[in-house]
């Protein structure tokens, strides 16, 4: 965790970039830049992309640059700048393919009970824009079905946590015994013990819904930067790749 590598910069620059902007811009720019559900009016193919530059405040950037730097440059310097380009932005697109898988899982549970329970499609399109439903569609559909359908449909993801997850898993990988303090907790713990315990965290808050970080954390996205991060790390390792860098 000593010097800022070059494209760890660039990425930080650059996420630096895009928040003053959007604080410049305001909810125009999240509209446009974030991560939409597919079937969202909102949804643009670029979006996979440019939602690893948009955070939601200043804390939420701080704390992913701050792992940008800790965690990534050791990765850099291990791989390779464009291997780690290839791996950080491989991690982000995971995240947000399992993210977008998850709130499809969801919004196709909610719409089928919908339809089950009477309502027409205009009807969820109406919930869907207004959040506004019959009480009397409560003896049907339970009202935590609602929320994620609603929720899904209609909430983006922003963040470079994606691709964060992925670069921690790789620093697990290639530095396990690595004693790294955890801020709640004033005890080392060896980054094979600290990271997997972290991954299981966001496995359990998107599984039950409860978080001890707080809400609107995109739990899965999380998870998907992480298993993609893992299996990119685990057939690199198996196949030497710190034999074969591609800067080379």
């Amino acid at each position: 965790m000593g010097r800022m590598t070059e494209t760890v910069k660039v990425l930080l620059i650059i996420n630096v970039i895009f928040f003053i902007g959007t604080l410049a811009i305001g909810d125009q720019a999240y509209q446009y830049f974030s991560l939409w559900f597919f079937k969202n009016e909102n949804f643009g193919v670029w979006q996979i992309i440019t939602h690893m530059f948009m955070h939601g405040g200043f804390m939420h950037i701080l704390f992913n640059m701050y792992a940008l730097w800790a965690f990534g440059s050791p990765i850099e310097q291990m791989l390779g700048k464009n291997k780690f380009i290839f791996f950080y932005f491989s991690a982000g697109i995971g995240a947000a393919l399992i993210h977008s898988l998850v709130n499809y899982y969801h919004y196709q549970a909610g719409y089928s009970a919908l339809i089950d329970a009477g309502m027409s499609s205009e009807g969820i399109q109406t919930f869907l824009k207004t959040g506004q439903y019959s009480t009397q569609i409560l003896n049907s559909v339970s009202q935590d079905m609602l929320r994620e359908l609603y929720i899904s449909f209609n909430t983006p993801a922003v963040g470079a946590s994606g691709a964060i997850y992925g670069i921690l898993v790789a620093f697990g990988m290639l530095f396990p015994n690595v004693e790294l303090f955890l801020i709640f907790v004033p005890v080392p713990i060896k980054a094979k013990f600290f990271i997997p315990a972290l991954i299981g965290l966001d496995l359990f808050s998107g599984v039950t819904g409860y978080s001890i970080f707080g809400g609107g954390i995109a739990h899965f996205a999380h998870i998907g930067g992480a298993l993609f991060g893992f299996i990119m790390m685990w057939y690199w390792k198996k196949n030497q790749f710190d034999k074969n860098r591609w800067d080379r």
